[in-house]
């Protein structure tokens, strides 16, 4: 790259934002909207380029539901059919959860290439490239729930809750990962590396997703283990799908959900949002 291509490239950058969301002219800088909207544009370009992006979203969703259907089924209820309808919500959320992680590597990435100091120097609204990542992500999210459902559909699952339950399961757990992700932008703007972060995020994650009512009934475990399951994040946020998705929703586990996730965001977005802003 020349001295004078790289002189350019900020001008460059801002009037693709305002070329793409309708924002105002560079010398304005571009609205809130446009360029939160172009940076969530710019998740999907990535995934377009490297299609391998998508195969936790796609691959690891099917092989998450056949495997805990035809491994843990016969032994947890005695038949796999009967074990999905009560495994499939925990599945759902198991993997979209994981999913989160995924995007702390790719802030975390971008960071070590420099590409985050350019955004900081860009006439844009601050949080731009933040909340646009989130929702990037979000429509990623959608997409591995869409492929969850569809696999349990051909082998035979149906919700009692028909498709209201299915949109209202999907559209609560998306709620909560976003809320969720903010914490990922924190441990992606302070840890060095992209294996660090993986590293950190798995050991929060594998106890709030394996040691919840996911996959197993709480009454069945220990006492003690009993007592941090029934407050898990996570195994509210099961239960509130697993209502949902069965026809009998308790607007308590919903309501309850909705809090924790407006919690997490109110807590968490400004920390990231202020890291972010300082250049951590």
């Amino acid at each position: 790259m020349t001295i004078h291509q790289a002189a350019e490239r900020p001008a460059l950058d801002t009037r693709l934002i305002s070329a793409v969301a309708g924002a105002p002219p560079p010398d304005r800088g571009a609205g809130p909207l446009g360029a939160t909207l172009t940076f969530a544009w710019r998740v999907l370009l990535k995934i377009r380029h490297v299609p391998e992006q998508l195969l936790d979203a796609t691959l690891f969703p099917i092989m998450f539901t056949l495997m805990f259907t035809y491994v843990f089924g016969g032994a947890m209820i005695g038949s796999p059919e009967a074990y999905l309808s009560y495994a499939l919500p925990g599945i759902l959320a198991q993997t979209i959860v994981f999913m989160t992680m995924y995007t702390a590597v790719t802030l975390n990435t971008d960071i070590g290439q420099g590409t985050f100091d350019r955004f900081r120097s860009q006439p844009i609204w601050r949080p731009a490239p933040l909340v646009g990542a989130l929702l990037g992500d979000t429509l990623r999210y959608g997409i591995a729930s869409g492929f969850v459902l569809g696999i349990a559909t051909l082998i035979g699952y149906r919700a009692p809750g028909g498709l209201g339950g299915l949109a209202g399961a999907v559209a609560l757990l998306l709620v909560f990962c976003f809320a969720l992700s903010w914490l990922w932008l924190i441990v992606g703007l302070t840890v060095r590396t992209p294996a660090a972060v993986m590293g950190a995020s798995t050991m929060i994650l594998f106890p709030l997703t394996f040691v919840s009512s996911a996959f197993a009934p709480p009454g069945t475990m220990p006492a003690w283990v009993r007592e941090f399951v029934t407050v898990n994040p996570v195994t509210l946020l099961v239960e509130a799908a697993r209502g949902l998705l069965g026809g009998v929703p308790d607007a308590g586990d919903v309501l309850l959900v909705l809090g924790i996730s407006g919690v997490m965001t109110v807590v968490l977005a400004p920390i990231a949002l202020r890291l972010y802003s300082r250049g951590a």
